[in-house]
């Protein structure tokens, strides 16, 4: 089911539905909060497979992303921290609105590990399960990928970004167009930590996002992939090192061999060929 719902400023953001046929009220639903760049279209078949093991879905597109992009990219400005703030916020509060006694899981992927904590009512969630977590510093990389990946990420992209408006990745074939702002504080990241120094941008903004992660004490699991260049053992635990009081169960680790020899990298876990192997051990972690 297609819809359309307010993020907490104001802007109309896009979502989809995944509910099974029929039955009873659900005991669990889960909110699926999607990686910078990567439309909620992609995760499709995993969400459809969760649905029809008795778990609704609520996936959605960050606003300038999917079916939340405006006309034009061109002078459209967004934060990760609206992301956090405004989008991750209405997410939460729409699937809470709609399943009122349910209880909630997040299904986060990427650098939403960390934003999905910045929503104001992230407690909803009674547990989160942390995909391939990561924030975006360089030196976190798989070392075989870190030098092409960091001159990408960190030179080649604000260059072409401060150029055409937006960073046109999907012209490249690196995912969906990113807005300004956001490939900018992407292509910034320097430091290991995240905490802002005196005087920079947004600098109340994202103290107050990495305050409130701090703050929760949900349930976290965490699933990582050998050959994924992004998510390492290094960025998880430094995504784990901003929410001190959520209460770690498990870390799993997947291989290729895990996945029939197929490659996994950042997104395969979400791929339909993860389907047969991958996908009914991920359920048995999102069990209420």
């Amino acid at each position: 089911m297609a819809v359309r719902f307010r993020a907490l400023d104001g802007y109309e953001l896009g979502g989809l539905l995944y509910e099974p046929r029929g039955g009873p009220a659900p005991r669990q639903v889960a909110v699926l909060h999607p990686g910078a760049a990567i439309a909620q279209s992609r995760y499709r078949h995993f969400a459809r497979f969760v649905s029809d093991a008795g778990i609704p879905v609520f996936t959605y597109d960050y606003r300038g992303i999917g079916a939340s992009r405006p006309a034009s990219l061109r002078g459209f400005r967004a934060t990760m921290e609206d992301w956090a703030e405004y989008d991750c916020a209405a997410a939460i509060g729409w699937l809470r609105e709609r399943f009122r006694t349910s209880e909630i899981a997040g299904i986060a992927h990427s650098i939403s590990t960390l934003l999905q904590g910045g929503a104001h009512n992230a407690a909803e969630q009674a547990q989160v399960l942390m995909v391939a977590p990561h924030t975006g510093y360089f030196a976190d990389y798989l070392p075989a990928y870190r030098p092409a990946m960091t001159v990408m990420w960190h030179a080649v992209m604000p260059l072409i970004t401060r150029l055409v408006g937006y960073f046109p990745a999907r012209r490249l074939g690196l995912g969906d167009d990113i807005p300004r702002e956001i490939a900018l504080q992407w292509a910034s990241r320097r430091s290991p930590d995240l905490r802002p120094r005196p005087g920079e941008t947004a600098c109340g903004r994202r103290s107050r996002l990495l305050d409130h992660c701090a703050g929760l004490g949900y349930r976290v699991q965490v699933i990582l992939a050998t050959d994924d260049a992004f998510a390492t053992t290094a960025s998880a635990a430094r995504v784990l090192s901003y929410f001190p009081g959520a209460r770690i169960v498990q870390q799993q680790v997947f291989t290729p061999a895990d996945a029939e020899g197929r490659r996994l990298g950042h997104f395969g876990l979400f791929r339909r060929m993860s389907g047969a192997t991958l996908w009914p051990r991920v359920l048995a972690m999102l069990g209420p």
